[in-house]
């Protein structure tokens, strides 16, 4: 058990040692900044972001309604046989 506090105790020193070298680190800006003042490289191209997720968004669900409507054929085909063959 004393193994055990003085384990803790020298945890509990080296984070408090370790504290003001965290807050001495910059802060960010809270208040708002302008994207006219942003610099041109912290600037994000979104247009061309938005428009690569659409595309892919719109080539997977064309790809999976391609799927399913060649599985859907394969099916309908095997009914097709096995209706002929109960008659």
């Amino acid at each position: 058990m004393m193994r055990f506090l003085r384990v803790c105790a020298i945890v509990m020193a080296l984070t408090a040692a370790a504290g003001p070298a965290f807050s001495e680190q910059p802060q960010p800006p809270r208040e708002f900044v302008p994207v006219d003042e942003v610099p041109a490289g912290e600037q994000i191209p979104a247009i061309n972001m938005v428009a690569a997720a659409y595309g892919f968004v719109w080539v997977a669900v064309m790809g999976y309604v391609w799927s399913i409507a060649r599985r859907l054929k394969q099916v309908e085909t095997e009914i097709n046989h096995l209706e002929s063959r109960k008659k």
